[in-house]
C-alpha cells in the first residue's frame, strides 16, 4: 500500500470520528448528570476530591476506548468494501455510543446511587 493512500484512510478517519468524539462526550456526561440529578442530595455527599479524580480517570479512560473505533475505521476503509463502509460506518458510532452508555450508567450507580 502506498503512503498516500494510507494519509488519505487516516485523514478520513480523523474527519469523521473526531467531531463525532463530542457528540460522544456529551452523551456521556448527560448519563453522569442525569444520575447525579436522580440521586441528589445523597449524591452531594459522594462528590468528593478523590472521586472527582476517579471520574476524571474514567473519562480518559472513556475517550482512549473511543479510539478503537480508529482501528476499525481504517481496517474498513483499507478493504474492497470501502464504498459501503463509507456509508454505514454511523452504525459502529451508535453501537460503541450505546456500549459506553451503559457502562457509563453502571459506574455512576455505583457512585452516586449505592453511596
Amino acid at each position: 500500500m502506498e503512503a498516500s493512500a494510507f494519509r488519505e484512510y487516516v485523514t478520513a478517519a480523523i474527519r469523521y470520528w473526531e467531531p463525532l468524539r463530542i457528540v460522544y462526550n456529551i452523551a456521556l456526561a448527560a448519563v453522569v448528570g442525569i444520575y447525579y440529578a436522580i440521586s441528589l442530595p445523597a449524591a452531594r455527599h459522594a462528590l468528593t476530591a478523590d472521586s472527582i479524580l476517579v471520574l476524571f480517570i474514567l473519562a480518559v479512560l472513556a475517550n482512549v476506548a473511543y479510539c478503537a473505533a480508529y482501528l476499525v475505521d481504517l481496517f474498513a476503509q483499507m478493504s474492497n468494501f470501502r464504498e459501503v463502509w463509507m456509508s454505514a460506518r454511523w452504525v459502529l458510532f451508535i453501537v460503541g455510543l450505546t456500549f459506553a452508555a451503559v457502562i457509563t450508567r453502571f459506574f455512576v450507580i455505583g457512585f452516586f446511587v449505592t453511596r
